[in-house]
C-alpha cells in the first residue's frame, strides 16, 4: 500500500509581498520583451515594403507560430489561453504596421463579430455589415482586407446565401473558423423572477426551447433580426432577457444570468474567411470546390471517385440549384490537403474532366475549433 502523500505546504503569510514582487518583476520582463517583439515586427513591415511585397498580413505565419507555440507550451496555462495571449500579441504588433480591416455579419456582438475577435484580435478594425452580400461587398471593394461569413451550423445546416455567392464572388476562400455557439442568458438584473419577455435570433429561441420551458415557462419570446439586437433591446427596456454570446454582454453592458442555456452541447459554426489573395500550402488544409456535371449516366460517381482514386478524403459534399439551368445542382465538395499538393492537384484536374461547371474556392488551413 502506498503512503498518503503529505499535503504541500501552506505559503507562510509573510511570502505574499515576495510573490507579489515577483510577479513585479516577471511583468517588467514581459513589457520589456513585448516592445522589442513589436520593434522587430515594424522592421519586418519596412523589410517587406522595401522588397515590394504587398501583403503585409500572412495568417499562415501566424496559424504556425500560435500552433508551435501551443504544442511547445509547459503549462500551467492550458494550450487555448496560450494561442488567445499570443493572437492578441500579433493583433497588436501588426496593428502598428496597419490595422487589419475585417468586415463581419453585423451588428455589434454578433457570433460574426466574436469569430472574427478571436481569429484576427481586438486591434483589428471590424467593419460591421447589415447582411452577408454586404460582406462580400465590402472586400471585393477593398474596404475591408477580409471578410467573415457563416456557412454552416451544425444544427440548422448550411447557410444558403454564403454558398450562393461564393459561387460567382472574386473572391477566394482564404480560410476557415470553426466555434463553438454557446448561448448566455443577459439581462439588466440578475433575478430570473424579473424576466417576463426573451428576445433572441429564431434559430438561438429554437436551441434553448427546452431550457426556457423549464426555467422561464411564463416568460413571452419574442424573435428579433440577431442576438445582438436582442441584446441590444435587453439593455433598453426593464423585466427583458436576451440570448446572446459573452461579447454582447460586454457591448451593452448585461449581466449574464445563466451560463450556456443550450439545450444540444454540440453546437458548432464554420465561417468563411474571404480576400482576394490565396493562401500558401501548411500541412494541415483543406480545399473546398464546387462544380456542376455532365448529363450523363454515373458522372457524379465518376468525379468523385477521382479524388478517392488518389487517396483524397473527402470531408463534406452538399447540393444546391445552381440558378443556372432548370433542374441544375452545383455540388459543393470539401476535401483534405491543398490545390498544390500534387496529389490533389491531380485528383482535382481529374474531376474537372466530369464537369461542365468546375470552380476550385479555395485552400486554406484547416480550422481549430475555437470554445
Amino acid at each position: 500500500m502506498e503512503p498518503t502523500p503529505e499535503p504541500p505546504p501552506e505559503t507562510p503569510a509573510g511570502d505574499l509581498g515576495d510573490l507579489r514582487d515577483r510577479i513585479d518583476a516577471v511583468d517588467d520582463q514581459l513589457l520589456a520583451l513585448l516592445s522589442e517583439r513589436a520593434s522587430i515586427a515594424k522592421a519586418v513591415g519596412k523589410a517587406k515594403a522595401a522588397a515590394g511585397e504587398e501583403t503585409f498580413h500572412v495568417p499562415e505565419r501566424e496559424a504556425e507560430v500560435l500552433e508551435r507555440l501551443s504544442t511547445a507550451n509547459p503549462g500551467p496555462l492550458p494550450a487555448e489561453a496560450v494561442r488567445l495571449i499570443f493572437r492578441e500579441v500579433m493583433s497588436a504588433c501588426l496593428a502598428l504596421e496597419r490595422p487589419l480591416r475585417v468586415a463581419y455579419l453585423g451588428p455589434s456582438g454578433t457570433f460574426s463579430h466574436l469569430a472574427a475577435i478571436r481569429q484576427f484580435g481586438r486591434a483589428t478594425r471590424f467593419v460591421a455589415c447589415e447582411d452577408i452580400p454586404a460582406v462580400f461587398q465590402a472586400v471585393e471593394r477593398k474596404e475591408a482586407d477580409y471578410g467573415v461569413a457563416p456557412v454552416e451550423n451544425s444544427t440548422a445546416g448550411m447557410v444558403t446565401t454564403t454558398l450562393d455567392l461564393v459561387v460567382d464572388s472574386p473572391l477566394t476562400v482564404h480560410g476557415e473558423i470553426a466555434m463553438d455557439i454557446h448561448h448566455q442568458l443577459l439581462a439588466r438584473s440578475d433575478e430570473l423572477t424579473d424576466i417576463r419577455v426573451v428576445y433572441s435570433h429564431p434559430h438561438a429561441l429554437a436551441q434553448c426551447a427546452g431550457w426556457l420551458r423549464k426555467r422561464l415557462p411564463a416568460a413571452r419570446l419574442e424573435s428579433v433580426s440577431s442576438t445582438s439586437r436582442a441584446a441590444q433591446l435587453a439593455a433598453q427596456e426593464e423585466h427583458t432577457a436576451a440570448i446572446a454570446n459573452e461579447l454582447a454582454a460586454e457591448i451593452y453592458g448585461l449581466t449574464t444570468v445563466h451560463r450556456n442555456i443550450e439545450d444540444e452541447r454540440v453546437n458548432q459554426t464554420r465561417f468563411f474567411i474571404l480576400a482576394h489573395h490565396a493562401a500558401d500550402p501548411t500541412g494541415a488544409d483543406r480545399t473546398s470546390m464546387v462544380f456542376a456535371v455532365k448529363n450523363e449516366s454515373g458522372a457524379l460517381v465518376a468525379t468523385l471517385a477521382a479524388l478517392a482514386s488518389e487517396g483524397i478524403n473527402m470531408t463534406k459534399i452538399e447540393s444546391r440549384p445552381s440558378r443556372r439551368g432548370t433542374w441544375e445542382y452545383h455540388f459543393f465538395v470539401d476535401c483534405e490537403g491543398h490545390k498544390a499538393d500534387p496529389p490533389v492537384a491531380h485528383a482535382l484536374a481529374e474531376v474537372e474532366r466530369h464537369c461542365h461547371f468546375f470552380r476550385i474556392l479555395g485552400s486554406y488551413p484547416r480550422a481549430r475549433v475555437v470554445a
